[in-house]
């Protein structure tokens, strides 16, 4: 991709308006029974429309065979290169519920988990708890204090919280405690570099400490910490491209990982019919919005696949409401894949849309795994993502003599 000093130097504000539709973890696999994914099983006709009247292709986010976290995959469809502007997942959840941060401060993404007598991790989530039992959870996790180093603890949203390590002498660069894998024991918070011995010290002792005082509120008698970071320093997106960003995201997280890039972070409700509505309240107000479903990548990693499919039916159903706003830019794809087969992310390239008065429709007729795959974009990095919008939108000047 071309360097962002490169872009910000072509880039323009114009009039024009551009929407990311992001729908979270959406590429799959294709079922045993049918041969088709979620997608392709869903019934689509608005999403369809616009494959036919733009151009398709697919999406690696981070690379071919890279299986991309939030954070990276979202990083590269705003334009930044995840392999060099890195952020951890405990700054975004943070950041996401309005918390503020101190420069010291050092934050790690938390779950609360069902761990059995073994030592083994039965259930990463606990059951997905209510936010509710989460914050009460957490209320008695909060203002613990290990040696001179204070730690707060804020509940996020269902079984995920915030725990924010404040003193003196902290470093960031930490392995996480959570396996990613049911079935096995949590592991030791590993300092990664000499200025964070502090730190793994503190976060493993706050992790024995809260197994003994969760020890008799099953499920949730245990916790897992990943994403240790600091808050970053990024480019912004109004600097480097010259727009005027807003994000309208449900889920506390990618409102985070928006603040870090600069957006206007939109006060929504938690339903797609609520998110389309905020962005038809605040659209003379921006020329970029981000709109992000969580609920898709919810379905996959529960491995709901018919529930997949028809979060994007509502999907497909809202979407009149944004095509009746006619932005001039529409871009609908994903972060990464979660098929619903394999409970998690995974490593296959994201359906990818574009539809713009200025680009070139190809032979595709309907968004889906397979049909993007013969589309004129090809298969193309994530990064390329937000020149391709600003091209279309006629907010790139030339480049060169």
């Amino acid at each position: 991709m071309l360097p962002l000093d490169w872009i910000k130097d072509i880039s323009r504000s114009t009039p024009s308006k551009i929407v990311l539709l992001v729908l979270d973890g959406l590429g799959g696999l294709p079922h045993p029974q049918t041969g088709r994914t979620e997608l392709e099983t869903a019934n689509t006709p608005n999403l369809d429309r616009l494959a036919k009247e733009g151009i398709c292709g697919l999406v690696d986010t981070v690379n071919p065979g890279v299986t991309p976290g939030s954070a990276p995959g979202h990083l590269a469809l705003f334009g930044y290169d995840p392999l060099k502007f890195t952020v951890g997942r405990g700054v975004l959840e943070a950041l996401g519920i309005d918390f503020e941060l101190e420069e010291r401060d050092v934050a790690a993404r938390g779950n609360f988990c069902t761990m059995d007598n073994s030592g083994l991790i039965t259930d990463r989530r606990a059951g997905r708890i209510s936010s509710q039992r989460c914050a009460e959870l957490s209320q008695l996790l909060d203002g613990l204090k290990i040696d001179d180093v204070d730690i707060l603890v804020s509940p996020v949203k269902g079984h995920r919280f915030v725990a924010v390590f404040r003193g003196e002498g902290l470093g960031d660069e930490l392995s996480d405690s959570d396996p990613q894998r049911e079935g096995m024991s949590p592991k030791d918070v590993v300092p990664l570099s000499a200025g964070a011995a502090k730190t793994a010290h503190v976060a493993n002792e706050f992790i024995a400490r809260a197994r003994t005082i969760l020890a008799d509120h099953q499920p949730t008698n245990m916790v897992l910490l990943r994403g240790f970071a600091r808050y970053p320093s990024f480019p912004q997106m109004s600097e480097v491209f010259g727009v005027k960003p807003a994000a309208i995201a449900a889920y506390p997280m990618y409102r985070g990982l928006a603040k870090v890039v600069g957006m206007e972070v939109l006060a929504t409700g938690v339903t797609i019919d609520e998110e389309f509505a905020t962005l038809t309240q605040h659209y003379d107000s921006y020329d970029f919005f981000f709109i992000h479903v969580k609920e898709t990548d919810t379905a996959g990693e529960d491995g709901n696949f018919e529930r997949k499919a028809r979060v994007i039916e509502e999907v497909d159903a809202a979407l009149p409401r944004l095509t009746a706003l006619n932005p001039d830019v529409i871009i609908v794809t994903a972060d990464h894949s979660t098929p619903a087969l394999l409970k998690g992310h995974s490593w296959h390239p994201v359906p990818f849309l574009l539809r713009s008065d200025w680009c070139r429709p190809d032979q595709v007729t309907e968004f889906s795994e397979r049909a993007c795959g013969s589309g004129s974009l090809g298969r193309f990095r994530g990064t390329h993502i937000m020149p391709l919008a600003l091209a279309n939108a006629l907010k790139l000047g030339k480049f060169g003599a």
